[in-house]
């Protein structure tokens, strides 16, 4: 039965989505779109063009989002918007929780007979009423070493949403792009239209990252491709949705992993191991977010966590200092050494489905320079009753290439693209191929 159904999602894709496509005699084999950090929210952004004319929006990444929704309340102007009507195949596959008029007079967001949704700011954790509709989007296509030729999906699904759904997010920015596992995210609506396979790549970094859609390589200055050394784990669904609002009974959209156990400098951290399980309430695992800035770690995790780091740091003569919000844990950077791979400080595992997989995190994505004299852990305590029990945050991510494969409900990702030379930020995107 899921899997009947299934293909009958992909078929409503590409019959709604891909229309239009057939005229382009290049089809290309992968996407990819530029990311940018922003210093005052530390959100990631990444920019699409939108609309008829062609409008460059800036919209923040969320990873675990479930669809596209942008603010049409101010300065939405299009020939080619069209909301979705009433028990259309484009409501049910955005999985609409209503359908209504709207008596402001008609405008982009504002239509009636078309279906809602409730789109969700998730920095906020607040959500919205929004309608239904598609448009033209476009982006650049790739070889995965350089940019390529630009191409058009004409009917791409996404929702309006009101200004106010706006606040806390980045200046500058309209919306947030979901690149959840949900049927009218980023990558099921491009994987559609373009007929690649159901995977995307993201690589953050502290000033400008690549988000490649489809396969690799995924290649970064000086020619290093990142997805010949990937470890692979598998990715988990939470029965029990995370958004701010969602339709009862839906599954979350976010990536969840399956951390085991946690390590500091390679000896075993005593946990609850209880909490690092899902519960049928949906309570407790571990995800990954681009919208929580730093990693988030369940409180009794975070006492056993930070016991551990700040014992073997006082072991190199690393010397703690008082917190500095948002963290708890900082020391003198006095006897701290710089290497290739940030400070030479104790290392943090994730370890996965058995011994030898894990996540290791280095002096680069775990301590955060707050001075000259100062540098702290990059995790935060995330309370003793938190929905999830461990958040991997964007801090930790950055120089990482993660790649999220929704056929296989796989991850794949690199250790530090700095023990390789390289960076998140050196995609050659100056050059067309």
């Amino acid at each position: 039965m899921a899997s009947l159904q299934y293909l009958l999602f992909i078929s409503f894709l590409v019959f709604f989505v891909a229309p239009g496509l057939a005229q382009q005699s290049f089809r290309p084999k992968a996407l990819v779109v530029p990311v940018s950090k922003d210093a005052s929210t530390l959100q990631y952004l990444t920019t699409i063009n939108q609309r008829t004319p062609f409008v460059p929006i800036r919209v923040v990444v969320d990873l675990g989002g479930r669809y596209l929704w942008v603010d049409c309340e101010r300065d939405y102007v299009s020939s080619t918007y069209r909301p979705a009507r009433c028990s259309s195949a484009q409501c049910s596959l955005a999985g609409a929780n209503g359908c209504g008029d709207c008596f402001d007079g008609p405008r982009p967001g504002c239509n009636n007979n078309t279906c809602a949704v409730g789109p969700g700011n998730t920095v906020t954790n607040t959500a919205g009423p929004g309608e239904v509709a598609q448009d033209v989007v476009s982006l650049q296509s790739t070889d995965g070493r350089n940019p390529g030729r630009v191409v058009t999906v004409p009917r791409f699904l996404f929702a309006c949403a009101p200004t106010s759904l706006l606040q806390g997010l980045a200046n500058g920015v309209v919306g947030m792009a979901g690149f959840g596992r949900y049927r009218i995210g980023l990558p099921s609506q491009f994987s559609a239209a373009f007929s690649f396979r159901r995977k995307f790549a993201i690589c953050l970094s502290s000033a400008n990252g690549v988000i490649f859609f489809g396969d690799g390589p995924y290649v970064f200055l000086p020619g290093v491709d990142a997805s010949e050394s990937l470890t692979f784990t598998p990715l988990f669904i939470n029965p029990i949705s995370t958004a701010p609002s969602f339709p009862l009974g839906e599954p979350s959209a976010e990536y969840f992993i399956g951390v085991k156990s946690i390590k500091v400098n390679e000896k075993p951290v005593s946990l609850n191991t209880t909490l690092l399980s899902i519960n049928s309430e949906g309570v407790g695992g571990t995800k990954i977010s681009t919208v929580n800035p730093y990693t988030a770690l369940e409180a009794s995790i975070f006492k056993a966590v930070t016991e551990a780091f700040i014992n073997e740091a006082a072991a190199r003569n690393i010397t703690r200092v008082a917190g500095v919000a948002p963290f708890e844990v900082c020391f003198s950077s006095r006897n701290i050494v710089g290497t290739r791979l940030g400070a030479a400080v104790p290392s943090i595992d994730l370890v996965l489905q058995n011994e030898n997989t894990f996540w290791r995190i280095f002096g680069a994505n775990s301590m955060v320079e707050v001075s000259r004299e100062v540098s702290c852990l990059g995790f935060v305590n995330g309370g003793s009753n938190p929905m999830t029990s461990i958040v991997i945050g964007g801090y930790q991510l950055e120089d990482t290439l993660l790649q999220f494969d929704l056929a296989t409900s796989r991850l794949g990702f690199s250790s530090t693209l700095l023990g390789r030379q390289t960076t998140c930020a050196n995609f050659n995107f100056t050059s067309n191929a």
